[in-house]
């Protein structure tokens, strides 16, 4: 503003008039007298003196003027003068996604940019959970390693420009440092904790001894060296823990050298187990990134990932030990393996779940479960969307604007591999020379686990591409499908449609994408089709009966939108560099109407929650009797019920313990589990006598009953007085139990009496 009459371009009148245009063009659409005008963007207070000494200018003049008030404000400022209006209020009940600023401007490519760093972040949270929960256990230590640093690190990776991918690499680079220290730390307290309470005897206090387990943070690409360098005539130890409050029957995978093992059970009996040979498509992502990561390449490389199942108690863990069953004077075979013919169809599954598959990346696949009677033909596609290079909107970061949709033939001279075992089988898959896909069935399962390697994206041609995969069948859907909102509550979403508006659609495929963190499911009237994601992921349904996923991004251009850098995520080695390659799984299941909710609720909260591995070596059996096999954090016998979650469990450094309980279901998603539950807090805490329990805001700054005092009570349109939120009754105090309704979640601080915890030792 150009404040000084004797300026040629003296502006005040023009900048005041322009001022009060727009505010009351606001308030014209605007119920109360009230309105916000955020000002700036996250660019604007880089130069904060020269913006508020505008601000305070515009602010001193338009009140000179006097058509209008303004003054600075905050967002309670603002809802209390909307609440003091006394209006009905419209009621929204949706998001605002898709989000657009211009007609081919959709911001849905973030959902997915930054894939690795999307799924590092998902990880780590997983992590982190599980190691707060030991954490508790052991008691804080103050001189010990904390979860502290990977609990900033993950906070900072929240971040709208972080985990969203719109960031510039080189702080990719600084957040995913970030997370690295703070696991490095955490791993320690891990080990130290899971140590501790292996060698737990009943009822004693904890002894802290010097740390001997180990992790395997690459185990996703078949690098564990704790499993691969065993020496001969000792025993792997593995110890399995579960952060979900429900008993978990999982396989797990882990690499060895070893070609005869033999597996027991905390009992001491022998496990069902299969050898599963590392192909060529595992061992060169291995061997690249261990280099890329440790600077040296691996010594050793497995020849077999080593399946078998594992039961772990809640909130507790299983000790499996692996050994050399030659020794033992036994032997093992490894699965079968064989190549398709042309004329061949093979079918994979072992129970209630089968596939058909023809050979030669044939297409469809048949989709038969005898448990349900649901029989259907589906169609996996891989394909890639080239990224559009327009004058008027390229893609990036933040825009997903595809030109054409390109399919990805398999490889005709390459036949599918068919593994076969006991514990689980596979259909192994080279798409391309950079696109190979596993899709596997475990033995009892009644889901399909897809697990894909993208990459090197190639970019020789001087064109970026995308990259999506497709789940169709012949489900007459509607135009409609579900997405989660932040791993909640699902949204519908109608195509090409929105609620609130008359929408005219420029982009059919960016305007339908939708983000991802749990998973999406369309329905008819017959069955239902569920996907869920191991990160979170941008998709959509574009076609009816389809559900699509966009895996992975590499573009040449940027979008304007502040970034100022392409999305070219590339890994270096010695000078050597790669385009990014990603390796991930998705996960699906058909079922009749209206049956779905439960396998996405309780395989969901799998997803989020990994089991956490940690290995160690055992010389014979002389620790055997030293070593607690089988620990649970809960009272014997009890689990959290099925449709109940522990979101938050953590000792806080006064002492306190915060605990947060989730429902998981929807209001009538699932018949049987959409109802009121009830939680028992001493069955959580055996051992522990519980003082106070205090009920908090879900952010635990502010007691619940101060909180509903100063709650402000709306008016909406076309609600009546008892519309208002059912929340699960005050804790009950005598019997301490904590009552949940659909999608509450419940916070509390507990203070403990007893100095020590008596877990249980099963």
């Amino acid at each position: 503003m150009k404040d000084d009459i004797n300026l040629f371009d003296y502006n005040v009148p023009d900048r005041v008039n322009d001022f009060v245009a727009a505010a009351i063009w606001q308030a014209n659409i605007t119920r109360g007298n009230h309105v916000m005008f955020t000002m700036g963007t996250d660019f604007k207070y880089q130069y904060a003196n020269s913006w508020f000494r505008q601000m305070d200018k515009l602010i001193h003049y338009v009140n000179m003027d006097g058509r209008v008030n303004v003054l600075y404000s905050t967002p309670s400022i603002y809802t209390d003068a909307k609440h003091s209006a006394n209006e009905a209020w419209p009621l929204k009940t949706e998001d605002f996604f898709p989000y657009a600023d211009r007609a081919n401007g959709f911001w849905t490519g973030y959902f997915t940019s930054r894939p690795a760093l999307k799924r590092y972040v998902r990880v780590m949270s997983g992590y982190y959970l599980a190691a707060r929960q030991l954490e508790f256990f052991n008691g804080k230590s103050k001189l010990g390693p904390k979860t502290d640093l990977l609990a900033d690190a993950l906070a900072i990776a929240q971040h709208h420009d972080a985990v969203a991918g719109t960031e510039k690499q080189h702080v990719a680079n600084d957040y995913a440092t970030r997370l690295a220290i703070g696991y490095k730390e955490n791993k320690k307290s891990a080990c130290l904790i899971v140590d501790t309470l292996a060698i737990l005897q009943s009822y004693v206090p904890f002894f802290i001894p010097p740390s001997s387990s180990m992790q395997c943070p690459l185990l996703n690409i078949s690098y564990c060296p704790a499993a691969e360098n065993t020496p001969l005539g000792k025993k792997l130890v593995v110890v399995v823990y579960n952060s979900l409050g429900w008993l978990r029957d999982e396989v797990i995978n882990i690499p060895v050298t070893n070609d005869n093992v033999i597996v027991r059970n905390p009992e001491g009996k022998e496990v069902e187990a299969q050898l599963i040979p590392v192909v060529d498509a595992y061992l060169s992502l291995r061997n690249f990134h261990v280099q890329a990561y440790l600077g040296t390449k691996p010594a050793k490389t497995p020849k077999y990932w080593l399946a078998f199942r594992v039961s772990v108690p809640p909130f507790g863990f299983s000790t499996y030990t692996i050994s050399d069953a030659k020794i033992a004077g036994q032997f093992r075979q490894s699965s079968s393996i064989f190549k398709t013919k042309e004329v061949d169809t093979t079918e994979v599954g072992q129970g209630n779940l089968k596939l058909s598959r023809s050979a030669f990346g044939g297409k469809p696949t048949s989709y038969t479960n005898s448990r349900n009677s649901v029989c259907i033909s589906l169609d996996e596609s891989v394909l890639f969307l080239c990224f559009s290079f327009t004058f008027s909107q390229n893609g990036g970061a933040y825009i997903f604007r595809p030109n054409g949709t390109y399919p990805l033939e398999p490889e005709k001279q390459v036949p599918l591999a068919v593994i076969r075992g006991p514990v689980v089988e596979e259909i192994h898959e080279q798409i391309n020379q950079w696109i190979y896909q596993v899709t596997r069935l475990y033995k009892g399962s009644e889901h399909v686990e897809v697990e894909f390697i993208v990459g090197p994206v190639p970019i020789d041609d001087g064109i970026g591409k995308e990259v999506v995969t497709q789940i169709t069948t012949s489900m007459k859907t509607n135009g409609t499908f579900y997405t989660d909102s932040n791993g909640r509550d699902f949204i519908k979403r109608i195509r090409d449609y929105r609620t609130d508006w008359n929408l005219e659609v420029t982009e059919p495929v960016a305007g339908n994408y939708y983000p991802l963190n749990l998973g999406i499911y369309a329905k008819d009237d017959k069955k239902e089709l569920s996907v869920l994601v191991d990160r979170a992921l941008g998709g959509g349904s574009i076609k009816d009966g389809q559900i699509e996923l966009l895996l992975h991004r590499r573009l040449l251009l940027d979008d304007s939108r502040g970034v100022d850098e392409a999305l070219n995520e590339t890994v270096c080695v010695h000078n050597k560099c790669m385009g990014l390659t990603i390796q991930g799984k998705y996960y699906y299941r058909i079922d009749p109407v209206g049956e779905g909710a439960k396998w996405r609720r309780s395989f969901g909260q799998q997803i989020y929650s990994p089991l956490l591995l940690a290995f160690a070596e055992e010389d014979g059996d002389k620790s055997t009797n030293s070593h607690v096999a089988t620990f649970s954090g809960f009272a014997p016998s009890y689990s959290l019920p099925d449709n109940v979650a522990v979101i938050t469990l953590q000792e806080l450094d006064d002492g306190k313990v915060l605990l947060r309980l989730a429902h998981l279901y929807e209001v009538g998603e699932d018949k049987d589990l959409s109802v009121k539950t009830t939680v028992e807090l001493m069955k959580l805490f055996p051992g522990k006598k519980i003082g106070q329990v205090v009920e908090t805001s879900l952010s635990a700054n502010q007691e619940r009953s101060e909180m509903e005092k100063r709650r402000l009570v709306w008016k909406a349109e076309g609600s009546s007085s008892d519309e208002t939120a059912r929340r699960g009754r005050p804790i009950d105090y005598t019997k301490l139990e904590v009552e949940l309704l659909p999608m509450e979640i419940r916070t509390f601080l507990i203070d403990m009496v007893a100095d020590t915890l008596k877990a249980t030792v099963l």
